[in-house]
């Protein structure tokens, strides 16, 4: 199996499978993914538990081609009685990294005749195409001189898990939280300490946290696309099994998490959030601006997102962009300033950890971090940057009641 993640994250992502499936399972980091040798029980359960893949996809047919007459011939080759029948449906989704190909849409098409064409030959009936509930979702990758035909077992994108309906300006997705708290190497476990996110915006790092600490799989609340195909159906009693299994390995959080933003619309935002994702009461919210909040706890780990362009000022109104826009009209400079003289004065014995697009971020704090780690967030590319924050004053840091 191939299971794609975001550039960076490739070595998380081969310890987390190696986490889940155990020492006995071979998995291979590469470039974009990881690979991973198993069976149906085994594309289930990273399904289940992953946090860092972006899809687990099972490779159907690979082979050389010129023409998309060749690709019509490489998906021939595929046992389609095996995944779908005429009562069935189906979607294909085509990515290409420098395909000589001119149309990405003529190459789908060809393997869609391919596969109707083999099972109207068997049936004399053939499925038909549902772009939005297929029974079998299909991934098409094109190399430069290589197809890969896959069937996506994970259906809708794993960073999906099932609880999110209310959201804040360009969150961030689940998946590259999950990967910046795996960075960090902060696990939820008592030696972890508390996890502080000051700039929350819609909650998202939070809560990834949270269900950390509590041992919550990140695949509980959502249905997957091998769910309804015909290889995995004799598996159906056994999938039952592994989510009770799941559930029963939740708990209480051995950690407190922390959290909020300068904006009460982004804090409720952020609550109803947790809410959905069953770890109301394992996070503390509070609106608050990072500029001024108090440190929650005598140390631990911060992790924020913080906005990219503008922040919203204290009372939720003014720029359109919400957590977008800084407040009092101030620069991104002034914030980051004013930021790290704060943490001076407040948070020593904390380790922060910014992510970014700015590679000048540590210049802009007056801090020299400590590691900076590669990430993207989506099309933007980003550090992650850790500081060993250590007192700029006399003042002794007390936690906020």
């Amino acid at each position: 199996m191939f299971l794609p993640c975001a550039a960076g994250v490739e070595a998380l992502l081969a310890a987390e499978c190696a986490d889940i499936l155990g020492a006995e399972v071979r998995v291979q980091a590469a470039r974009g993914g990881v690979t991973v040798h198993g069976d149906a029980v085994t594309a289930m359960r990273l399904n289940l538990h992953s946090r860092l893949a972006q899809r687990v996809l099972w490779p159907l047919v690979h082979g050389p081609y010129q023409s998309e007459h060749d690709l019509y011939a490489l998906a021939g080759h595929v046992p389609w009685g095996d995944w779908i029948t005429p009562r069935h449906s189906f979607r294909i989704d085509t990515t290409a990294q420098r395909s000589p190909l001119q149309s990405l849409n003529f190459a789908t098409l060809r393997v869609k005749d391919a596969l109707c064409d083999r099972v109207r030959d068997a049936t004399g009936e053939r499925p038909n195409v549902d772009t939005r509930f297929p029974d079998l979702s299909l991934a098409l990758h094109l190399s430069p001189t290589h197809a890969t035909l896959y069937a996506d077992t994970s259906g809708e994108a794993l960073f999906k898990r099932g609880w999110r309906e209310a959201k804040g300006e360009a969150p961030l997705k689940e998946t590259l939280a999950a990967a910046m708290l795996a960075a960090a190497g902060w696990r939820g476990a008592p030696e972890d300490g508390p996890l502080f996110d000051p700039c929350c915006g819609a909650g998202t790092i939070a809560i990834e946290a949270a269900q950390i600490a509590c041992g919550i799989a990140p695949g509980l609340q959502r249905r997957f696309g091998f769910e309804k195909m015909l290889p995995f159906r004799t598996h159906q009693a056994l999938w039952q099994r592994m989510k009770t299994e799941a559930r029963a390995q939740q708990h209480a959080p051995a950690v407190p998490v922390y959290a909020g933003d300068v904006s009460f619309r982004m804090t409720d935002f952020a609550t109803r959030n947790a809410e959905r994702a069953g770890v109301a009461k394992a996070i503390e919210f509070k609106t608050a601006d990072a500029l001024q909040r108090m440190p929650p706890a005598e140390g631990g780990t911060m992790m924020l997102n913080p906005p990219y362009g503008e922040r919203i000022d204290a009372k939720g109104r003014g720029s359109q962009n919400s957590r977008e826009s800084f407040q009092d009209e101030g620069s991104p400079a002034d914030f980051f300033r004013q930021l790290a003289t704060h943490w001076k004065h407040h948070y020593a014995g904390w380790t922060a950890w910014v992510l970014s697009p700015d590679m000048k971020l540590p210049q802009a704090l007056r801090l020299k971090e400590s590691l900076r780690v590669p990430m993207w967030n989506g099309p933007i590319e980003c550090r992650l940057f850790r500081f060993e924050l250590v007192a700029g004053s006399a003042r002794t840091p007390k936690p906020e009641a």
